[in-house]
């Protein structure tokens, strides 16, 4: 159970329900573009890079040289997706469909016809 599960509030509740209800990428934008600092939101970007890179077997090293970092974040978000709440992994696995579809689309774009 995350901190966060043990600390819920209708603060917290009424936030999520309002990110329940954005219908696309754009709204994403908008929304998060008025709630948070260029700042912030690039460091939660990361976070969730750092992330997906480490499920897929990325090492420290590996992640510090594709996003700009510390060893200390790295840990964390590792110890997070070994031990904490399981939110990481299932976004990430309702991810994969869409990312494959992407990959099989960039890769007929890439295919030289005759």
């Amino acid at each position: 159970m995350s901190n966060v599960d043990n600390n819920r509030s209708q603060a917290i509740n009424q936030l999520f329900r309002g990110i329940l209800t954005l219908q696309d990428v754009d709204e994403c934008y908008r929304f998060f573009g008025d709630l948070f600092t260029v700042q912030e939101l690039t460091a939660f970007a990361q976070r969730f890079q750092v992330a997906e890179l480490l499920a897929q077997g990325c090492t420290y090293d590996g992640v510090r040289e594709k996003v700009p970092t510390s060893y200390s974040t790295i840990t964390r978000i590792n110890t997070e997706l070994r031990y904490g709440s399981g939110g990481y992994q299932l976004v990430l696995e309702r991810l994969k469909p869409e990312q494959e579809q992407e990959a099989s689309q960039q890769a007929l774009k890439n295919f030289p016809f005759i």
